[in-house]
């Protein structure tokens, strides 16, 4: 999703060194790759390149174009622009090479190829001609090099490790085997139907996913993230939790329009980490907390991430039931932060926090407001009876036309419509249009979701493969049988394979590859597929905090100074008790009152104190595993008390009456320990603070 700029905001109370934040930046670009940045005509011809695909793709939201034409015209944009934006190797960056041209040229004509092909081209894809097989095979090498410029080498080789089992499935030994598949067979799924490269993946890219990072680039340069950062500092500032509950609460507002958990951890931790270390967080603590933050930007509503799009895409369900699915998860995952934050202030024996406030509360809303609209105006959109698409679209234009009610958060210039624009357009009405935020907004709407595309597409190859060889079906039997049928250690076995790809591409392309081999082991086993993918797509992404690709603690140990992996080990202490809620949604049927029961429609016919009490159960869980974690409670922890919160915890996130009565059981023994237990000096000494450098 799209990255926005590090900009510190007014609630800094002293700079951040500016080679952190570099530091910082580069792990944005291991996520999302290492972009040209170009001058003169060069960087026009690429803003308007990009400018097109952006008003392209509005434009499709709004009017009907046809699938066979979105997909491919989709591919095509994001292959040309990859070739041209990101280099081939290091040493060629910052400027175009001769065969970077060509691919984009070649990506053209393999688009213009299809199209021109009309129904004949998709009719014969069991027998491909000669120039559909080349250049069929020439869209796969494009692909393959997408993802490699864009997101690194690991998910081609996995991608063309998909290709060498569809080729070579009569060499392979029992239980992999399968009849293989001759080369202009796969060519003729992958590039001449809807099921491979055009699947399910780029369906979602060409119709959500870039329409909601048009969306929050529309908001990042009306200035919304901004407001969000000084709204949270203003609201929840002054007291000993107030640094903590900042960046939770700007966390989840900044984060939520992005859907990137990197960039949300780089642009909130340049701004908060100062505050941070003054009120009291080690170097590694704040770290895992500004981490945590970020990864709840690829949960929360009304974005949730990529992969979201892609669950409602294969349940065939709304957009909307995938927003109510994530209500209460995405509630305990801030229940869980909110309640480390308080033990944090216990722990650290932190004071009250004064900085300066950017202004009152009051204040902010009264200017600026309006932004908290956007974010509303696409849940109400939906709620209406909008699509999905629709729904964005038209928020898009909510949050265009609302800029407009303050001069500073204008996309347009007023200058521009005065007879002259002002001598920082330079005298050129041309200039000034293509450096007003409007513009750049557009631009950073295609160029921040190329990486998401190009893995899309790969992952669309991937899914071709599976779907051919029945890959899932082999592996899903494989798992159960290990598992011996037991559910638990089939959800165990899931979760760790999910976890394991995660550690290796992005959270979009892992849950579309376990989302096709793994979702149907738990099906199997009665697990209703709308809780399967949900429990995939929250491991999928837990694997953005796991080492050693664990981008966004790498990411904010940048700017804290501390060390990644001991900052990676601290955002799992954040994260964690809210991951374990998974395992209640597919071990019983009670846990699927967490996720509302999967649409509206259910919710309705769902008995009401059933989810209550589901849901009360798991903050206690929650609230259990964050004593244990953390080693606080009513006050320090002994090493009896703390192994209680921890079993507590894991057996009331276990569901069945048993379970819970050990549970609650544990914890009020533990809780009256605490209570009649004096406090020793000891424990009332906080820790050590650390101070900046």
């Amino acid at each position: 999703m799209s990255s926005p700029p590090v900009t510190p905001g007014a609630a800094v109370d002293r700079p951040v060194e500016l080679e952190a934040i570099h530091k910082a930046e580069e792990f944005i670009e291991a996520e999302e790759g290492a972009a040209n940045k170009l001058e003169g005509w060069l960087g026009v011809f690429l803003t308007a390149a990009a400018f097109v695909m952006s008003a392209f793709h509005l434009y499709a939201a709004y009017d009907i174009v046809p699938t066979q034409t979105l997909r491919p015209v989709h591919v095509g944009f994001v292959l040309a622009l990859s070739m041209l934006l990101y280099p081939a190797a290091k040493r060629y960056r910052h400027r175009i090479m001769w065969w970077d041209w060509l691919a984009a040229a070649l990506a053209v004509a393999i688009v213009v190829y299809l199209i021109q092909g009309g129904d004949d081209f998709t009719d014969r894809n069991t027998s491909p001609e000669p120039w559909d097989i080349a250049f069929g095979l020439a869209l796969i090498a494009l692909v393959l090099e997408g993802m490699r410029r864009t997101t690194g080498l690991v998910m081609p080789v996995i991608t063309l490790a998909f290709i060498a089992y569809a080729l070579a499935g009569p060499w392979l030994p029992a239980p992999w085997t399968h009849k293989g598949y001759e080369v202009g067979r796969l060519v003729g799924v992958m590039y001449m139907t809807l099921e491979g490269i055009y699947g399910v993946a780029i369906d979602v890219s060409s119709s959500l996913i870039i329409l909601f990072t048009i969306f929050g680039a529309f908001l990042q340069y009306s200035g919304a993230g901004k407001f969000y950062i000084d709204f949270s500092f203003a609201a929840m500032g002054g007291k000993p939790t107030g640094a903590g509950r900042t960046v939770v609460l700007a966390s989840f507002l900044l984060g939520g329009p992005s859907g990137s958990g990197v960039a949300t951890t780089v642009t909130l931790g340049a701004v908060a980490y100062p505050m941070l270390a003054k009120a009291g967080y080690e170097r590694n603590a704040a770290g895992g907390l500004l981490a945590a933050g970020g990864l709840g930007a690829i949960i929360s509503p009304p974005v949730l991430g990529a992969a979201a799009f892609l669950i409602a895409e294969f349940l065939k369900i709304s957009y909307l039931d995938v927003l109510l699915m994530a209500v209460i998860p995405t509630a305990m995952f801030y229940l869980a932060l909110f309640l480390m934050v308080e033990i944090d202030a216990r722990k650290y024996g932190m004071g009250a926090t004064t900085f300066e406030k950017p202004d009152t509360v009051w204040n902010l809303t009264r200017r600026y407001g309006f932004h908290f609209l956007s974010l509303v105006s696409i849940v109400a959109f939906m709620m209406w009876g909008f699509s999905p698409v629709l729904s964005v679209f038209w928020a898009t234009v909510v949050t265009f036309a609302t800029s407009f009610l303050r001069r500073d958060t204008a996309l347009f210039s007023y200058e521009l419509f005065q007879r002259r624009p002002s001598q920082g357009a330079r005298g050129s009405i041309v200039q000034h249009v293509f450096r007003s935020p409007f513009v750049k907004a557009m631009e950073g709407g295609s160029i921040g979701m190329l990486n998401v595309a190009a893995t899309c597409a790969g992952a669309g190859i991937i899914v071709g493969v599976v779907t051919l060889t029945g890959l899932g079906l082999k592996f899903s039997s494989i798992v159960i049988d290990y598992a011996g049928g037991s559910l638990l250690l089939t959800a165990i076995y899931t979760a760790l394979v999910v976890w394991i790809v995660g550690l290796a591409v992005p959270v979009t392309a892992s849950y579309i590859i376990c989302a096709v081999i793994a979702a149907p082991a738990l099906q199997k086993l009665g697990v209703p597929d709308f809780a399967a993918h949900m429990f995939i797509f929250y491991y999928a992404v837990l694997s953005e905090v796991s080492p050693p690709t664990a981008l966004s603690p790498f990411a904010a140990a940048a700017i804290t100074g501390g060390d990644p992996y001991k900052t990676t080990l601290q955002s799992w202490k954040y994260t964690i008790p809210a991951f374990l809620l998974p395992f209640m949604f597919v071990l019983d049927p009670a846990g699927q009152g967490l996720l509302l029961m999967g649409s509206t429609k259910a919710l309705a016919q769902a008995d009401g104190w059933s989810i209550a009490l589901v849901t009360a159960t798991a903050a206690c869980g929650i609230a259990a595993l964050a004593a244990g974690f953390q080693g606080w409670a009513l006050r320090r922890t002994t090493l009896i008390e703390r192994g209680m919160f921890i079993v507590a915890g894991f057996a009331l996130v276990y569901p069945g009456l048993t379970a819970d009565l050990i549970g609650f059981g544990l914890v009020a023994v533990a809780l009256a320990m605490q209570a009649l237990r004096k406090e020793s000096t000891a424990a009332r000494s906080p820790a050590p603070k650390e101070e900046l450098p």
